[in-house]
């Protein structure tokens, strides 16, 4: 299972040693792909020492920058056939607000859907022509429950945006489906990182699945969109929340 071997792979956000983007790119090095990843800093250099593979700095919210990476790629393990776009959310060196959405500004609207939506458009757009011309290509998009499914009071910019990653990947799985190209997308749920808060860490307790998720959790999903034997799965939405929006009392 999981045949991604000898497939060049380019996982995005994955800067975070605890975090999914991280998860997913190990995971697809241990599977044999030649992987790449990528962060807005100089820290990824680190994680790309820890799993043996090449890495890139690049701020996917500017095209010219994910131009520069896909040339960096393909110059350095060949074109890009795997694509994990896990950048979003957050971004290092910036705070991110919260507010309802009367309450939001032009600007921080405009950087919520920069990090979250954007930074994806940018890397399928320069994916997607060699994919198709090859007849091959793999697009994991991790999006989240948080939008396309449910909500929370004070994120409708993030929600916004991650609800438009699943519109995208339908649109992408039904304009490429007939070039060999597939696009997926993964919603987690509780997921328990680095990053993860104290109300996160006990909202995730509330699953019926009684714990968060785990980073690993997520990648396993992932790897499975991202090999060869997921050929006839497109535009589809996989959920990976413990079951946590299939109960309406939460407790």
């Amino acid at each position: 299972m999981t045949k991604v071997a000898g497939r060049v792979a380019l996982v995005t956000g994955a800067g975070s040693p605890g975090g999914i983007g991280f998860a997913i790119a190990r995971g697809l090095v241990a599977g044999g792909a030649k992987v790449a990843v990528t962060a807005t800093t100089d820290r990824i250099h680190a994680r790309a020492t820890q799993l043996g593979c090449f890495s890139h700095v690049a701020d996917l919210t500017d095209p010219d920058q994910v131009a520069g990476l896909f040339r960096a790629v393909e110059d350095a393990l060949g074109p890009v056939e795997i694509l994990v776009n896990n950048a979003g959310m957050t971004q290092s060196g910036k705070e991110v607000d919260r507010a309802r959405l009367a309450g939001w500004t032009d600007a921080a609207w405009a950087h919520h859907m920069a990090l979250n939506i954007n930074t994806t458009f940018h890397s399928c757009r320069a994916a997607l022509p060699g994919m198709a011309a090859r007849g091959y290509g793999r697009i994991v998009n991790i999006s989240s429950v948080t939008g396309p499914v449910v909500t929370i009071d004070g994120s409708s910019a993030y929600a916004t945006a991650k609800a438009a990653i699943t519109g995208m990947t339908r649109s992408i799985a039904l304009e490429y489906g007939g070039s060999g190209v597939t696009c997926n997308a993964v919603l987690p749920g509780w997921i328990q990182t680095e990053s993860s808060s104290e109300d996160e860490i006990r909202a995730g307790q509330r699953t019926p699945a009684g714990r968060p998720g785990t980073p690993d959790e997520v990648a396993a999903c992932a790897l499975f969109l991202a090999s060869e034997e997921a050929s006839y799965v497109t535009g589809a939405m996989l959920v990976v929340d413990g079951g946590n929006t299939l109960q309406e009392m939460k407790g």
